[in-house]
């Protein structure tokens, strides 16, 4: 890394959290720079990262929190990580290290695929569009969107600079290349990497061929399953012909390495893992204590066994099949103190789903052993885990990461989940619980049944599992490995 470089990391190491980041300084105004800036150390290893991540609009998401809580450690370590990001700002639980402007603002961007004259007003115009708080105030209300309407925007985002998009792919190449000048390029998935071929074109025609691009995988199949015909088919041809201008493709789990390798036709040597990752700090006071009784190391009485639920509540998170067991299990006289708990954020086109799950529990006369605590705050979350005796989300689709395990486990709360997606590796490698056969009822009923009546088998589970993601699991661990990974080549 240059000396003119390393100045300017270090001086926007300061200010990451500004509208707006400046060039860097000219060698004459290097002064001898300091140890520390704001307690951080800044040592000439320090590396200017940009990291563009896709906001969700007005509700928490998994990934957007995940890449928040990465950028935060990176910083942490003295790297100058610019969480940049595209579509809507982010909304996380913690405090958001992200800039407060997006790119491709959302609304805009459905604005000119709906009326495509708008891509002729002037930037200053089309840009009003893109005001944070507009954006916040419109995806608020939580409407569903047109699979098609979404599918060609999908498309339209992949073709980069041959899309109807090209003068926002403009603005971020310029502003990626000439202003921020950054030694590597993360993204949160492949399906905003359209403007790829640009930036890469335009790093080498700088000089910068050496800047690694790397993405991070996190259920881009998800999203282009979604999409109807023939969108879905050309959505995914786009993102196979990004693979050759991407260094390395990063995922949490061998299953979605070998999924998404497969399906984008990823080379192994372009193949990176990561370990899933959180933010341990608001988990470590249950340390040295048990994490719901610190005052008697004790787990909680089976006298009052509480089962949770902590994710989104949609169908693909699969509550129904909770509601399911717990009904069945409930009719057992032997399980009278056992009780259902939900959190998580219910967007308004899912809340018909929801009040037919509480419908049900009603009919079956368990209306009262059911509680729903709704969208939780950072501390509400780490207390309402601490409640628990168990969690599980049976998810139908085949999730690639699962945070709400590591949360979990971080909280000393075992976890029974599917056997699919990377909820085997990581519950196998934390040691933190159980998986049933996905799509068994029985086997469902019978595993929390197992787990209810064994309470050193809870035990270990959570102690491992705590252990676990403690030492292997936290993101100030899993930060240092991913600047490994981006410059493995360099070292």
């Amino acid at each position: 890394m240059s000396c003119v470089s390393w100045a300017a990391s270090i001086e926007t190491a300061t200010i990451y959290h500004n509208e707006r980041f400046p060039t860097p300084l000219s060698q004459a105004s290097i002064a001898a720079p300091p140890a520390t800036i704001n307690g951080l150390q800044i040592t000439p290893e320090s590396r200017r990262i940009i990291f563009l991540t896709a906001g969700a609009a007005g509700m928490f998401c998994g990934s957007c929190m995940h890449d928040n809580a990465l950028a935060k450690a990176l910083i942490a370590q003295g790297h100058d990580c610019i969480l940049q990001p595209v579509y809507t700002p982010l909304r996380t639980d913690e405090v958001s290290v992200a800039r407060e402007s997006v790119f491709f603002g959302g609304i805009q961007l459905y604005a000119i695929e709906r009326f495509p004259w708008i891509r002729h007003l002037p930037a200053k115009l089309r840009r009003l569009l893109d005001a944070p708080a507009l954006i916040r105030m419109v995806t608020r209300q939580d409407r569903a969107t047109d699979p098609k309407v979404l599918g060609e925007l999908a498309v339209s985002m992949l073709q980069g600079h041959e899309g109807h998009h090209a003068a926002e792919v403009e603005r971020l190449t310029r502003w990626i290349v000439d202003d921020v000048q950054p030694d590597a390029i993360v993204l949160s998935n492949l399906l905003i990497g359209g403007s790829l071929p640009h930036i890469r074109a335009q790093l080498d025609r700088a000089g910068r061929s050496d800047v690694p691009i790397a993405v991070m995988l996190q259920g881009d199949d998800i999203f282009l399953d979604f999409l109807p015909e023939p969108f879905r088919e050309k959505a995914s041809t786009l993102c196979k012909g990004l693979v050759k201008y991407v260094d390395k493709f990063v995922t949490n789990s061998d299953f979605y390495s070998s999924k998404m390798g497969e399906r984008f036709e990823i080379p192994l040597d372009k193949r990176a893992h990561l370990p899933l990752s959180i933010d341990t700090m608001p988990y470590q006071v249950l340390a040295d204590g048990d994490p719901r009784s610190q005052e008697s190391g004790e787990l909680r009485s089976v006298d009052d066994f509480r089962i949770g639920y902590l994710a989104r509540i949609s169908p693909d998170k699969g509550l129904h099949h909770l509601v399911d067991a717990f009904i069945h299990l409930a009719k057992d006289g032997e399980h009278e103190n056992a009780s259902l708990h939900v959190a998580g954020y219910l967007g308004a086109q899912y809340k018909p789903y929801f009040d037919n799950q509480l419908k049900r529990l009603r009919d079956a006369g368990l209306g009262d052993r059911f509680t729903h605590h709704g969208e939780l705050t950072l501390d509400q979350k780490v207390s309402y885990l601490r409640s628990l005796d168990l969690l599980c989300v049976p998810t139908d689709y085949h999730d690639p990461k699962g945070l709400f395990v590591l949360e979990a486990l971080a909280s000393g709360v075992p976890v029974l989940q599917p056997d699919h997606g990377a909820f085997g590796q990581l519950i196998r490698e934390t040691g933190g619980g159980m998986v049933y056969e996905s799509g068994n009822l029985e086997d469902l009923v019978y595993k929390i049944f197992e787990l209810k009546i064994d309470d050193q088998a809870r035990r270990l589970f959570a102690e491992q599992g705590r252990i676990s993601v403690m030492k292997n699991h936290s993101t100030t661990q899993v930060a240092a490995q991913l600047i490994d990974i981006l410059f493995a080549d360099k070292q």
